[in-house]
């Protein structure tokens, strides 16, 4: 299986410390935010990795993570998102580098604290279909809200005014080759974006989604205060905050 990282956009909510750098590389306590991804995939056994970045910094991953050998890899791929389109359209640009695999797709700024080998390896055994992991949160309205019904997720709501549960959809995505041709089916948001969400709703209209409530703490990096807490997290659990 391979790994996608996401790490395009502008950041605009992070200005200015994104004025001259892309938000993946601002620092989560003592290392860049794009290393924990990485290093998420890593250990989850996923070795062939690529990251999607965008904007004036592109070149300074490649200063950084160079081949990846510093995470025990061979090799890391790299491409190149113009704009901001979207995740989905950002995703759209891993399909020859997938070949028709499934995939396990992160955003570059999701910081989260558990293993999700054990997700990855129920996701291997599904015929076909996607796979999210859901985290109960105290503010789902910032985030995709996926509606439970017994089993099975039955909608995602982007950003809901009143939230059907307080489950939110992280941004670690699980799918089969057909993600491809789902998202060139699918139209611009009224944001003009190619939006992850409707790819999710595609799959629960099929019946072919499945989901996990991922332990452990877990974060976004994408705003002032999230980032703060990013960091939080990750000092506290290394036990070297004071």
């Amino acid at each position: 299986m391979k790994g996608i990282i996401l790490a395009g956009g502008l950041g605009t909510r992070l200005l200015p410390l994104t004025k001259v750098t892309n938000k993946h590389l601002l620092p989560v306590y003592n290392r860049p935010m794009i290393f924990y991804p990485i290093q998420t995939l890593v250990d989850a056994g996923i070795q062939d990795i690529l990251i999607v970045t965008g904007g004036n910094s592109a070149g300074d991953f490649l200063r950084l993570l160079g081949n990846g050998k510093s995470f025990g890899l061979k090799h890391i791929h790299y491409t190149y998102q113009e704009g901001e389109g979207g995740i989905a359209q950002a995703l759209s640009l891993a399909e020859d580098f997938a070949e028709n695999e499934k995939v396990v797709v992160i955003l570059g700024d999701n910081i989260i604290e558990a293993d999700i080998a054990p997700h990855i390896r129920r996701f291997e055994k599904q015929a076909r279909g996607g796979r999210l992991l859901l985290k109960k949160v105290r503010d789902p309205e910032r985030f995709g809200v996926a509606e439970i019904k017994g089993n099975k997720i039955i909608q995602i709501t982007e950003k809901p005014k009143h939230p059907k549960s307080s489950y939110a959809v992280i941004g670690i995505y699980m799918y089969d080759p057909d993600v491809f041709k789902i998202i060139k089916t699918l139209k611009p948001s009224r944001r003009g974006e190619l939006e992850i969400t409707d790819v999710n709703n595609a799959y629960i209209r099929r019946g072919q989604m499945e989901y996990d409530i991922l332990k452990g703490y877990w974060t976004d990096a994408g705003t002032f205060e999230s980032l703060y807490r990013a960091s939080w997290l990750v000092a506290n659990k290394s036990g070297t905050s004071r």
